[in-house]
């Protein structure tokens, strides 16, 4: 009830449709982490509910304002490397520990975690919606109850294939986040981004650890100008409501093609 226009909801992923509601009864404008949320019929209440009170709903996916990922999208908007016909996605990174790795607050492991960035780039790039998944789900490299590694394999609707691996595979002294990498493979080429390669590498013997540092522009602090921008001029969010569902779903529908051993096809029901 402060006297504020927005608020950016950084809590356990279980407990964004509640803070979500309650910011857009009080009439503020909402930045939330992703995944939007754990299941589709929470994030659809979030999206209604902002929609509701008149309130801007926009997902964190940092991603958007990386410059190789902003710049391959402009090539391919521009028919440099004609029709897209396949696209190889990769985010790993660390084992983050916390509520990350208890399911009641995460949603999800490894494949929740990571898989939802990619699947938002793709879906931004293509502009189409993914129509199947087939996934391999698993719980190989930590002994915990949640999966920590998985392989997606998916269709989107313009009979474009593509590919996610997500997991926690690298090390302890990794940076938690910072190995995204897409191959996107078109009639007349191909592009590779490395997503984070704009950073010095650190090896801190005081810390025990090997961490980056940006010598590029910030991500994050797009994602935030944007969103600010968006309060202050009225805009429409960049990345909606809608856009954070549709990522969160084929996480969600790989969880259920590696339990059922069979694709799946979407939209999910609730």
């Amino acid at each position: 009830n402060e006297d504020i226009n927005a608020v950016i909801i950084t809590s356990e992923n279980s407990k964004h449709k509640e803070l979500t509601e309650m910011a857009a009864r009080s009439g503020k404008h909402i930045l939330c982490e992703k995944p939007i949320s754990t299941n589709i019929k929470d994030a659809r209440k979030m999206i209604d509910t902002c929609k509701k009170n008149s309130v801007k709903l926009q997902i964190a996916f940092p991603c958007r304002f990386i410059p190789s990922i902003v710049k391959a999208k402009r090539s391919i908007d521009n028919g440099e490397i004609g029709e897209i016909l396949a696209i190889k996605g990769t985010n790993h990174g660390s084992m983050p520990g916390g509520w990350f790795t208890n399911k009641k607050y995460s949603g999800g492991g490894a494949v929740m975690d990571h898989t939802v960035h990619v699947a938002d780039i793709m879906r931004w790039i293509l502009r189409k919606e993914v129509k199947s998944v087939y996934a391999e789900v698993d719980r190989t490299l930590f002994k915990m109850d949640i999966d920590d590694c998985g392989t997606l394999l998916f269709e989107f609707e313009n009979g474009v294939f593509a590919s996610i691996d997500p997991s926690w595979s690298r090390p302890k002294t990794f940076p938690t986040w910072g190995d995204v990498t897409m191959e996107i493979v078109g009639e007349r080429g191909v592009i590779f981004i490395d997503a984070f390669s704009q950073v010095i590498s650190v090896c801190d013997d005081n810390s025990n650890r090997f961490y980056w540092r940006d010598w590029g522009s910030n991500a994050d602090i797009g994602l935030i100008k944007n969103f600010v921008n968006m309060v202050m001029y009225d805009k429409e969010p960049f990345i909606t409501g809608f856009d954070g569902l549709k990522a969160m779903e084929v996480a969600l529908a790989a969880y259920i093609s590696a339990g059922k051993k069979k694709p799946i096809k979407l939209p999910l029901a609730p």
